[in-house]
């Protein structure tokens, strides 16, 4: 584990992206070059848990700590990402108290939660290490819980309040579309959202997180009391720096055309 849970505990900042191509090769491009976590994304990835395994095998040697997003509370989904080593779970779509304590009841072991115990699992050496690896789960698989509807505003510190509950992470484009204002992250209903979160998360000592889209917005989030700061993805990624470059070499490709014509010689 890579202590990433410890480190929000201390009120660290930690950088992290999304992986939603499903790419053990670029979660291994992305995991080398800097960043403290990576969300591995299976609500909305193109990848599956098969391509999960190959992300967890392609980052263990990078600094980077792996979080898996799951598609509900399922403990099922839950258990299977953590077997395979996941160090946190996060689960969108949270609404009610309940369905926090769903979640956190899917990341631990009997008497703390309901995770079914298999020895002979990635997570725990294939059973080299079970018992340090149950002695210590507790304390380092990370919950994330997501913030992105309505309803669960009115509940914000009864979920921040639940243990095993560590990042309340907002989900701007969900939030902004369920509060009728999609995409204004600058609306005053957003950012008060943004505020009675950290405040509801803080007052319980806990951490909250967000995706953002533009790196100019790191400061604003950060000065809000947010630490758990995510911004762009694999796919995006990949995506700009191909339309960067084929943009580059179209304009080089028009110069030279306009040099090429204006070199010849005129005609007799």
């Amino acid at each position: 584990m890579k202590n990433l849970k410890q480190r929000l505990q201390r009120g660290e900042a930690v950088n992290g992206c999304w992986l939603n191509l499903g790419s053990s090769l670029t979660a291994e491009i992305v995991g080398l070059a800097g960043f403290d976590w990576v969300l591995i994304d299976l609500e909305h990835g193109a990848g599956g848990e098969r391509d999960v395994l190959a992300q967890l095998q392609a980052l263990e040697h990078t600094p980077t700590a792996a979080i898996v997003r799951v598609e509900s509370s399922e403990s099922q989904r839950i258990h299977r990402v953590l077997d395979l080593g996941a160090e946190g779970i996060m689960c969108p779509k949270i609404t009610r108290p309940e369905d926090a304590r769903k979640v956190v009841n899917g990341l631990h072991y009997p008497p703390h939660g309901n995770r079914g115990v298999a020895k002979m699992v990635r997570a725990t050496g294939f059973g080299q290490h079970f018992n340090t690896y149950y002695e210590q789960s507790r304390d380092t698989i990370l919950g994330v819980v997501q913030i992105e509807t309505v309803e669960v505003l009115n509940h914000l510190d009864e979920v921040a309040a639940i243990d095993g509950v560590d990042v309340l992470f907002i989900g701007p484009a969900d939030l902004s579309m369920e509060l009728g204002i999609f995409g204004q992250f600058d609306h005053p209903q957003f950012r008060e959202a943004l505020r009675e979160t950290v405040n509801a998360a803080q007052k319980a000592g806990k951490a909250t997180g967000i995706l953002f889209f533009n790196p100019d917005d790191y400061q604003l989030y950060h000065d809000l009391g947010i630490r758990m700061l995510a911004c762009g993805s694999d796919a995006t990624f990949v995506a700009d720096g191909a339309r960067q470059l084929a943009k580059r070499l179209t304009g080089l490709r028009e110069s030279r055309a306009v040099s090429d014509f204006s070199s010849q010689p005129p005609a007799s």
